[in-house]
Protein backbone atom coordinates (compact mmCIF):
# COMPACT_ATOMS: atom_id res chain seq x y z
CA UNK A 1 0.00 0.00 0.00
CA UNK A 2 1.42 3.36 -1.05
CA UNK A 3 1.37 6.15 1.49
CA UNK A 4 -0.24 8.44 -1.07
CA UNK A 5 -3.31 6.19 -0.95
CA UNK A 6 -3.96 7.13 2.69
CA UNK A 7 -6.72 9.75 2.73
CA UNK A 8 -7.17 10.12 6.49
CA UNK A 9 -7.67 13.75 7.50
CA UNK A 10 -8.10 15.03 3.94
CA UNK A 11 -10.87 17.39 2.88
CA UNK A 12 -12.42 17.16 -0.57
CA UNK A 13 -14.12 20.46 -1.51
CA UNK A 14 -17.52 20.14 -3.11
CA UNK A 15 -20.97 21.63 -3.49
CA UNK A 16 -23.05 18.71 -2.24
CA UNK A 17 -25.70 19.00 0.45
CA UNK A 18 -23.37 17.50 3.05
CA UNK A 19 -20.63 20.00 2.19
CA UNK A 20 -23.04 22.89 2.75
CA UNK A 21 -24.38 21.68 6.07
CA UNK A 22 -23.34 23.13 9.42
CA UNK A 23 -20.40 21.18 10.91
CA UNK A 24 -22.22 20.86 14.23
CA UNK A 25 -25.04 18.86 12.66
CA UNK A 26 -22.52 16.54 10.98
CA UNK A 27 -20.60 16.05 14.21
CA UNK A 28 -23.81 15.23 16.08
CA UNK A 29 -24.83 12.79 13.37
CA UNK A 30 -21.42 11.10 13.46
CA UNK A 31 -21.56 10.63 17.23
CA UNK A 32 -25.15 9.34 17.19
CA UNK A 33 -24.45 7.09 14.20
CA UNK A 34 -21.50 5.50 16.02
CA UNK A 35 -23.80 4.89 19.01
CA UNK A 36 -26.38 3.36 16.66
CA UNK A 37 -23.73 1.05 15.14
CA UNK A 38 -22.83 -0.35 18.56
CA UNK A 39 -26.52 -0.84 19.34
CA UNK A 40 -27.09 -2.92 16.21
CA UNK A 41 -27.87 -6.54 17.01
CA UNK A 42 -28.94 -8.48 13.93
CA UNK A 43 -29.31 -8.34 10.15
CA UNK A 44 -32.17 -5.83 9.97
CA UNK A 45 -30.56 -3.23 12.24
CA UNK A 46 -27.19 -3.54 10.49
CA UNK A 47 -28.98 -3.27 7.15
CA UNK A 48 -30.72 -0.05 8.18
CA UNK A 49 -27.45 1.51 9.36
CA UNK A 50 -25.66 0.43 6.17
CA UNK A 51 -28.36 1.84 3.89
CA UNK A 52 -28.25 5.19 5.70
CA UNK A 53 -24.48 5.34 5.32
CA UNK A 54 -24.56 4.44 1.62
CA UNK A 55 -27.20 7.09 0.93
CA UNK A 56 -25.11 9.76 2.66
CA UNK A 57 -22.01 8.69 0.72
CA UNK A 58 -24.00 9.06 -2.50
CA UNK A 59 -25.23 12.51 -1.41
CA UNK A 60 -21.67 13.63 -0.59
CA UNK A 61 -20.58 12.96 -4.21
CA UNK A 62 -17.23 11.70 -2.94
CA UNK A 63 -16.08 8.79 -5.08
CA UNK A 64 -16.39 5.37 -3.39
CA UNK A 65 -12.78 4.54 -4.30
CA UNK A 66 -11.68 7.36 -1.98
CA UNK A 67 -13.39 5.61 0.94
CA UNK A 68 -11.75 2.33 -0.07
CA UNK A 69 -8.35 4.03 0.02
CA UNK A 70 -9.14 5.42 3.45
CA UNK A 71 -9.88 1.93 4.77
CA UNK A 72 -6.66 0.35 3.49
CA UNK A 73 -4.61 1.16 6.65
CA UNK A 74 -7.00 -0.86 8.84
CA UNK A 75 -7.24 -3.95 6.64
CA UNK A 76 -4.93 -5.92 8.97
CA UNK A 77 -6.96 -4.94 12.05
CA UNK A 78 -10.20 -5.94 10.31
CA UNK A 79 -8.81 -9.33 9.23
CA UNK A 80 -7.30 -10.00 12.67
CA UNK A 81 -10.59 -9.14 14.40
CA UNK A 82 -12.54 -11.34 12.00
CA UNK A 83 -10.22 -14.31 12.62
CA UNK A 84 -10.50 -13.99 16.40
CA UNK A 85 -14.29 -13.91 16.26
CA UNK A 86 -14.40 -16.68 13.67
CA UNK A 87 -12.29 -19.26 15.49
CA UNK A 88 -12.93 -18.41 19.15
CA UNK A 89 -16.71 -18.11 19.35
CA UNK A 90 -18.55 -21.00 20.94
CA UNK A 91 -21.68 -22.44 19.39
CA UNK A 92 -22.81 -24.89 16.72
CA UNK A 93 -19.54 -26.28 15.29
CA UNK A 94 -19.39 -26.37 11.48
CA UNK A 95 -15.70 -27.25 11.09
CA UNK A 96 -12.86 -28.02 13.47
CA UNK A 97 -9.18 -28.88 13.25
CA UNK A 98 -7.19 -29.20 16.46
CA UNK A 99 -7.69 -26.08 18.55
CA UNK A 100 -9.34 -24.27 15.66
CA UNK A 101 -13.06 -24.46 15.09
CA UNK A 102 -15.59 -22.52 13.07
CA UNK A 103 -19.08 -22.16 14.47
CA UNK A 104 -22.25 -20.76 12.97
CA UNK A 105 -22.32 -18.08 15.65
CA UNK A 106 -18.69 -17.28 14.90
CA UNK A 107 -19.47 -16.68 11.22
CA UNK A 108 -22.25 -14.26 12.06
CA UNK A 109 -20.24 -12.51 14.76
CA UNK A 110 -17.17 -12.13 12.53
CA UNK A 111 -19.28 -10.74 9.69
CA UNK A 112 -21.07 -8.26 11.94
CA UNK A 113 -17.81 -7.17 13.58
CA UNK A 114 -16.14 -6.51 10.22
CA UNK A 115 -19.20 -4.61 9.00
CA UNK A 116 -19.28 -2.56 12.21
CA UNK A 117 -15.62 -1.54 11.92
CA UNK A 118 -15.97 -0.62 8.23
CA UNK A 119 -19.11 1.46 8.85
CA UNK A 120 -17.42 3.19 11.78
CA UNK A 121 -14.44 4.15 9.63
CA UNK A 122 -16.60 5.23 6.68
CA UNK A 123 -18.72 7.43 8.93
CA UNK A 124 -15.72 9.27 10.35
CA UNK A 125 -14.16 9.57 6.89
CA UNK A 126 -17.40 11.05 5.59
CA UNK A 127 -17.17 13.75 8.25
CA UNK A 128 -13.58 14.74 7.41
CA UNK A 129 -14.07 14.44 3.64
CA UNK A 130 -16.99 16.89 3.61
CA UNK A 131 -15.85 19.30 6.34
CA UNK A 132 -12.78 21.53 6.24
CA UNK A 133 -10.50 21.41 9.33
CA UNK A 134 -11.34 25.04 10.18
CA UNK A 135 -15.09 24.46 10.13
CA UNK A 136 -14.64 21.21 12.02
CA UNK A 137 -12.73 23.07 14.72
CA UNK A 138 -15.35 25.82 14.95
CA UNK A 139 -18.18 23.31 15.11
CA UNK A 140 -16.53 21.22 17.81
CA UNK A 141 -15.72 24.33 19.82
CA UNK A 142 -19.32 25.53 19.64
CA UNK A 143 -20.65 22.16 20.74
CA UNK A 144 -18.28 21.96 23.69
CA UNK A 145 -18.67 25.60 24.71
CA UNK A 146 -20.90 24.79 27.78
CA UNK A 147 -17.92 22.92 29.28
CA UNK A 148 -16.02 26.20 29.61
CA UNK A 149 -17.97 26.90 32.78
CA UNK A 150 -16.21 23.94 34.38
CA UNK A 151 -12.76 25.10 33.27
CA UNK A 152 -12.49 22.69 30.34
CA UNK A 153 -10.00 23.96 27.70
CA UNK A 154 -12.47 23.77 24.81
CA UNK A 155 -10.64 26.06 22.39
CA UNK A 156 -7.24 24.49 23.01
CA UNK A 157 -8.63 20.99 22.44
CA UNK A 158 -10.38 22.04 19.24
CA UNK A 159 -7.26 23.77 17.97
CA UNK A 160 -5.09 20.70 18.65
CA UNK A 161 -7.53 18.47 16.79
CA UNK A 162 -7.63 20.88 13.86
CA UNK A 163 -3.84 21.06 13.63
CA UNK A 164 -3.54 17.27 13.91
CA UNK A 165 -6.04 16.70 11.09
CA UNK A 166 -4.44 19.39 8.98
CA UNK A 167 -0.94 17.93 9.19
CA UNK A 168 -1.76 14.25 8.71
CA UNK A 169 -1.63 14.54 4.88
CA UNK A 170 1.51 16.68 5.19
CA UNK A 171 3.29 14.08 7.32
CA UNK A 172 2.23 11.32 4.94
CA UNK A 173 3.71 13.24 2.00
CA UNK A 174 6.88 13.92 4.00
CA UNK A 175 7.22 10.22 4.84
CA UNK A 176 6.75 9.27 1.21
CA UNK A 177 9.50 11.71 0.18
CA UNK A 178 11.90 10.34 2.81
CA UNK A 179 11.26 6.75 1.73
CA UNK A 180 11.88 7.66 -1.92
CA UNK A 181 15.09 9.49 -0.99
CA UNK A 182 16.35 6.55 1.08
CA UNK A 183 15.55 4.07 -1.69
CA UNK A 184 17.47 6.27 -4.14
CA UNK A 185 20.47 5.88 -1.80
CA UNK A 186 20.18 2.09 -1.90
CA UNK A 187 18.06 1.46 1.20
CA UNK A 188 16.06 -1.78 1.24
CA UNK A 189 12.81 -1.83 3.24
CA UNK A 190 11.25 -5.02 1.86
CA UNK A 191 13.76 -7.84 2.38
CA UNK A 192 14.87 -9.48 5.62
CA UNK A 193 13.04 -10.72 8.69
CA UNK A 194 10.82 -8.69 11.00
CA UNK A 195 13.72 -7.37 13.11
CA UNK A 196 15.67 -6.30 10.04
CA UNK A 197 12.63 -4.53 8.61
CA UNK A 198 12.16 -2.71 11.92
CA UNK A 199 15.81 -1.57 11.89
CA UNK A 200 15.38 -0.38 8.30
CA UNK A 201 12.71 2.06 9.51
CA UNK A 202 15.24 4.02 11.58
CA UNK A 203 16.52 6.05 8.57
CA UNK A 204 12.87 7.02 7.98
CA UNK A 205 11.78 7.80 11.53
CA UNK A 206 14.71 10.02 12.50
CA UNK A 207 14.36 12.49 9.57
CA UNK A 208 10.57 12.39 10.00
CA UNK A 209 10.79 13.32 13.69
CA UNK A 210 13.29 16.10 12.96
CA UNK A 211 11.08 17.46 10.18
CA UNK A 212 7.98 17.25 12.40
CA UNK A 213 9.62 19.12 15.28
CA UNK A 214 10.94 21.76 12.91
CA UNK A 215 7.51 22.20 11.36
CA UNK A 216 5.91 22.44 14.82
CA UNK A 217 8.43 25.09 15.88
CA UNK A 218 7.79 27.11 12.71
CA UNK A 219 4.05 26.91 13.31
CA UNK A 220 4.45 28.05 16.92
CA UNK A 221 6.61 31.01 15.86
CA UNK A 222 4.12 31.96 13.14
CA UNK A 223 1.22 31.88 15.64
CA UNK A 224 3.18 34.00 18.14
CA UNK A 225 4.07 36.55 15.42
CA UNK A 226 0.35 36.88 14.70
CA UNK A 227 -0.30 37.55 18.42
CA UNK A 228 -2.21 34.33 18.96
CA UNK A 229 -3.18 34.01 22.64
CA UNK A 230 -5.69 31.20 22.60
CA UNK A 231 -9.37 31.76 23.19
CA UNK A 232 -8.97 35.16 24.85
CA UNK A 233 -10.66 37.84 22.73
CA UNK A 234 -10.83 35.57 19.70
CA UNK A 235 -13.54 35.97 17.06
CA UNK A 236 -14.49 33.76 14.12
CA UNK A 237 -14.41 34.74 10.47
CA UNK A 238 -17.38 32.49 9.72
CA UNK A 239 -20.38 32.70 12.02
CA UNK A 240 -22.06 29.31 12.20
CA UNK A 241 -25.83 29.25 11.95
CA UNK A 242 -28.04 26.18 12.00
CA UNK A 243 -30.41 26.07 9.02
CA UNK A 244 -33.61 23.98 8.83
CA UNK A 245 -31.71 21.25 6.95
CA UNK A 246 -29.22 21.07 9.83
CA UNK A 247 -31.95 20.66 12.42
CA UNK A 248 -33.47 18.04 10.13
CA UNK A 249 -30.15 16.18 10.17
CA UNK A 250 -30.08 16.24 13.97
CA UNK A 251 -33.69 15.02 14.14
CA UNK A 252 -32.90 12.26 11.65
CA UNK A 253 -29.91 11.18 13.76
CA UNK A 254 -32.06 10.90 16.88
CA UNK A 255 -34.72 9.00 14.90
CA UNK A 256 -32.09 6.58 13.60
CA UNK A 257 -30.89 5.78 17.12
CA UNK A 258 -34.50 5.29 18.24
CA UNK A 259 -35.19 2.89 15.33
CA UNK A 260 -32.05 0.88 16.08
CA UNK A 261 -33.02 0.65 19.77
CA UNK A 262 -36.49 -0.65 18.82
CA UNK A 263 -34.95 -3.19 16.43
CA UNK A 264 -32.54 -4.29 19.16
CA UNK A 265 -35.42 -4.85 21.58
CA UNK A 266 -37.23 -6.87 18.92
CA UNK A 267 -34.08 -8.93 18.31
CA UNK A 268 -33.73 -7.73 14.73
Amino acid sequence: MALKDITLGQFFPGSSLLHKMDPRSKIIFTVLYIIAIFLCRWVVSYGVALVVLLVLIAISRVQPKVFLKGMKPVVFIVIFTAILNLFYTSGNVLWSYGIFKITEEGLWKAGFMVLRILMLICCTLLLTYTTSPILLTDGLERLLRPLKRFGFPVHELSMMMSIALRFIPTLIQETDKIISAQKARGADFDSGNLIQKAKALIPILIPLFISSFRRAEELAIAMECRCYHGDEGRTSLRQLKMAPRDWGMVAFSILLVAVIVVLRILGL
